[in-house]
């Protein structure tokens, strides 16, 4: 009888033991399992993954920076609706010939005007604002490193003072909040290049259209100038979207690009020089003339802003540089241009009604008839 007591109380021993013993090995082989992924995951970040082409490359911002953004794509934004409206407003007062032109003119900026809300949504939702739970929860855990004179980086945690830490509660004062976080839903900017692949080529053509060109020849400029100016932004689409790392592929979509957009500004300057200078009118040869370099002009801007990352100005600068840059060009070549192009339709139909529905170069033409004797 005691020795099956013996063997009976000697298994539950065995029994109790193993128990214990279960969930510490099975921890044991977790912690084995997470310093096993977790190399595995340095390993790939140190063989460069994930690889660039993969990976959608985003930038904390401050606050200030941050802000400089969202207020200029709102101007921007502001800027092409009230165009837009001024525009197709003006519209009846032209003479029906160059309502066309005029109504294009404000299509530039209504479609700008779209892919504006567009980017600015993006970009609202690619940060937010800490709550304030979240911002005390940031004052306790945050890690600040501070560099001694001897270059040696030396973290210091809480904002208390070196390590080992002493616990102290951090709150967030009611209506503080700390700088913009990211929310991990990416910034696309790739809505300016279906922006620029409608806009770029109408452009063109209204200012080809305000021209005295016979029909045929301005159907077939607006047709090369579209097909051009279309390839210049399908090339560098590519490219836009590599800021850091590796720019070979930005520097082979710049070069591209630029072999259409140089070809697209002889075209406009040299090869429609002399459509310019048959325009019987002084002044509405001068605006023309105007209208097609401040064109040149602002669209010259938009390959240096390209360069950006190219001139080692990368990451938050880039974002930040990039957005101004190409805003700015925007308001210059739509808003402004559009504008310019309703100041030769109102000009070109007050003289056609002034007289009489002639135009000028017919009047001229009835003239020379009229000294030679005709």
């Amino acid at each position: 009888m005691y020795l099956k007591a013996t063997l009976l109380f000697a298994v539950l021993v065995g029994l109790t033991a193993a128990q214990k013993e279960g969930p510490g090995e099975h921890l044991h082989h977790l912690r084995e399992h997470e310093d096993a992924s977790h190399d595995r995951f340095v390993k790939r970040i140190e063989d460069g993954y994930p690889a660039p082409e993969r990976d959608a490359r985003m930038f904390y911002m401050r606050n200030f920076q941050f802000q400089t953004v969202y207020d200029i794509l709102s101007f921007s934004l502001a800027s092409m609706m009230a165009t837009t409206v001024f525009l197709w407003m003006r519209v009846p007062s032209v003479i029906e010939r160059l309502k066309t032109p005029l109504i294009i003119s404000g299509l530039v900026t209504f479609i700008a005007a779209y892919h504006y809300i567009r980017i600015f949504n993006s970009w609202v939702d690619a940060y937010s604002y800490p709550s304030d739970s979240e911002m005390t929860h940031f004052l306790e855990k945050e890690v600040i490193t501070t560099q001694t004179r001897s270059h040696v980086v030396v973290p210091m945690h809480g904002m208390h003072g070196f390590t080992p830490p002493y616990h102290i509660h951090h709150h967030a004062i009611p209506g503080q909040t700390g700088p913009p976080v990211l929310t991990g839903t990416p910034f696309n900017d790739a809505y300016r290049y279906m922006d620029w692949l409608l806009t770029v080529p109408l452009l063109l053509m209204e200012i080809v259209l305000v021209m005295n060109l016979p029909a045929a020849e301005a159907r077939s400029k607006c047709w090369t100038l579209g097909i051009g100016s279309a390839l210049m932004i399908v090339s560098g689409y590519k490219g836009e979207l590599v800021i850091s790392g590796d720019l070979g592929p930005r520097w082979q979509s710049w070069c591209f690009s630029m072999c259409f957009f140089l070809w697209v500004v002889y075209t406009l300057l040299i090869g429609l020089a002399q459509a310019t200078n048959a325009e019987p009118d002084p002044n509405i040869r001068d605006l023309i003339a105007n209208v097609k370099i401040v064109t040149v002009i602002s669209w010259c801007t938009y390959p240096i802003v390209y360069l950006f990352p190219m001139l080692h100005i990368g990451g938050t600068d880039a974002v930040i540089s990039i957005q101004i840059g190409y805003c700015v060009s925007d308001i210059i070549s739509k808003c402004g241009v559009g504008l310019m192009i309703y100041q030769i339709t109102i000009a070109k139909s007050y003289i056609e009604k002034s007289t009489g529905g002639k135009r000028a170069e017919d009047l001229k033409a009835e003239l020379a008839r009229i000294e030679g004797g005709y």
